[in-house]
């Protein structure tokens, strides 16, 4: 009897173990999704600047930048630094926010109908 309540006593830890690790996994993957849509955000943003506004620093054919343009290009750079040090910064304040919760993925799920077979009466 005491082998059999062993044995539950055992599994009982497994499973615990597991949905500890499967939590864990999950809060992982969660976070590592939420810096990656961070950065695609601050990315995405740097390219929209430079598409409507790299115009303005642009060397001409000669490959030299008049004065203007290296100011504005200046600026632009600075302008860059202060978008991924913010956006880093709440990366990792994301991190120290989900380490408050609990998080369990809820994986994706199908419910496929089953329809019974409809026999002849023959």
């Amino acid at each position: 009897m005491d082998e059999h309540k062993s044995i539950l006593a055992q599994r009982a830890e497994y499973d615990k173990t597991r949905k500890d690790k499967y939590k864990s996994d999950s809060k992982v993957r969660l976070l590592k999704i939420l810096k990656k849509k961070i950065e695609t955000t601050m990315i995405g943003s740097l390219s929209s600047i430079e598409n409507h506004f790299g115009f303005l620093w642009n060397a001409n054919g000669s490959g030299e930048m008049t004065p203007e343009q290296q100011t504005l290009y200046d600026t632009y750079q600075k302008i860059r630094s202060e978008i991924l040090d913010k956006g880093n910064t709440q990366a990792r304040n994301i991190e120290a926010e989900l380490n408050q919760y609990d998080v369990e993925w809820l994986r994706y799920q199908m419910t496929i109908p089953v329809k019974p077979l409809q026999r002849d009466k023959d």
